[in-house]
């Protein structure tokens, strides 16, 4: 069995979130939003090692609040940068000699299913490299600044790339490098391994497998796992808030 480290970002800023708490600290259902994502992982016999990547200023009421979870699901946290590749690249740094493949997922993405899981890691197995992604099916307009439509812009073969997204673990750990030379900073770690000339797989997904930006997004999650079939997590009960 092919083993997986998954790195769960969480260092982003929540701007566009807005309030006082981050997105990733925001209870869904009961459970912080990024304890939701790490849980998609730890049960999985061929994950090998999770990582936490969260911002320096989080450490504090990481420590303080969540620590005794973390260590009960034997989560690694570490400290990310200020950019997203940042916080990838020191989580790489991090990662087991026994991982072969690299797994990065946004915590802010709590409601990926096993079924897409266990899918997305087969195709990395298969072709070296392989995200999720769902099919745009809007109509899809390019606008000015000014807020006036310039084009419509077909959207066959057109897909909005989820996580997580997994890569052998040397040719993501070569992407990396490649980007540390000056590469130029890029959205995602697709991009990234796209820029060394290694094809990239699309796992097609659906939208339920949302990011959680806005707020209003939090109501969709719930709608969304409450209408899933219900399945036993780890429940931390007391622990949940535990001191370090």
């Amino acid at each position: 069995m092919a083993k997986f480290s998954v790195i769960v970002a969480a260092a982003g800023k929540s701007e566009r979130f807005g309030g006082s708490e981050k997105k990733t600290f925001v209870k869904l259902d009961g459970r912080a939003v990024f304890l939701r994502s790490v849980e998609l992982f730890i049960n999985r016999k061929d994950v090998c090692q999770t990582l936490l990547v969260v911002g320096p200023e989080d450490m504090e009421e990481m420590k303080s609040r969540y620590a005794a979870n973390l260590g009960f699901m034997g989560v690694k946290v570490v400290t990310g940068g200020a950019r997203r590749c940042d916080s990838v690249a020191a989580g790489l740094k991090e990662v087991a000699a026994e991982a072969e493949y690299v797994a990065v997922h946004d915590a802010a993405r709590p409601c990926a299913t096993e079924e897409m899981i266990d899918a997305v890691f087969a195709a990395a197995v298969k072709t070296g490299a392989a995200i999720l992604a769902s099919p745009l099916t809007g109509t899809i307009k390019r606008v000015s600044g000014k807020l006036v439509v310039e084009a419509t812009v077909p959207r066959t073969a057109l897909y909005e790339a989820q996580t997580p997204q997994v890569f052998k673990k040397d040719l993501l750990l070569g992407a990396y490098e490649n980007f540390g030379t000056g590469v130029g900073e890029a959205t995602d770690d697709a991009e990234l391994v796209e820029r060394t000339g290694q094809a990239v797989s699309v796992v097609p997904a659906d939208a339920s497998n949302l990011k959680i930006t806005a707020k209003g997004d939090l109501a969709l999650a719930q709608a969304i796992l409450k209408a899933r079939p219900g399945k036993a997590g780890p429940r931390m009960g007391a622990f949940e808030e535990a001191q370090w």
